[in-house]
């Protein structure tokens, strides 16, 4: 589906829901990303940011609270990134759509935190990923560094100095999308070394 549509997104959650049951744990991880200094950014670039981001997760969030508050349980994980915490040079657009997303997940924890549904967010940094490997490619053009170089350029982002496996956000995630994480609303848990 295109998080993007809501139409797209009330028909796949209405395929799910005939097929698997109703969807009470819902992981927003759908995102783009991309770099570009701020008197550059065009409305277009602003735009895709805070509708892939930010306002696909609340429509897909929107989609499946419904089956969620029937049940009286619910998971809400929301994949923002280190930079719903912090400015990032180069991506305003970027970091107010992580920003945005962290903001409506805290929002919503609020609502929902008597009705056994929480909403937390998953804040990675560099995850080693076809995404950061686009970014390396950015850092490579802008800067004429090499492919090791610009690829330390952002392990250095990281205390470990190292780029985040995937199964360490995904760990992050299975615990807030678990009943062991019930105690766990409106927060958020870095995974970056």
């Amino acid at each position: 589906m295109d998080v993007r549509k809501e139409a797209d997104v009330e028909d796949a959650v209405a395929a799910v829901t005939a097929v698997l049951g109703a969807p009470l744990i819902v992981v927003n991880n759908a995102g783009v990303a991309a770099a570009k200094p701020f008197g550059q950014l065009t409305s277009d670039d602003w735009d895709a940011a805070l509708d892939t981001n930010a306002k696909g997760a609340f429509l897909v969030t929107r989609a499946c609270l419904p089956a969620m508050l029937e049940e009286g349980w619910g998971r809400i994980v929301n994949v923002a990134s280190t930079a719903a915490l912090q400015g990032v040079q180069y991506a305003a657009h970027y970091a107010a759509s992580k920003h945005a997303m962290l903001g409506m997940t805290r929002s919503l924890a609020l609502e929902v935190a008597r009705k056994g549904i929480t909403a937390n967010c998953v804040c990675p940094g560099f995850v080693d990923t076809e995404m950061t490997q686009r970014s390396v490619e950015n850092v490579m053009r802008a800067t004429g560094r090499s492919a090791e170089q610009a690829r330390a350029a952002l392990e250095r982002n990281s205390p470990a100095h190292r780029l985040i496996r995937p199964e360490e956000v995904g760990s992050a995630v299975a615990f807030l999308a678990s009943e062991a994480a019930g105690g766990v609303n409106g927060t958020y848990v870095v995974v970056n070394g």
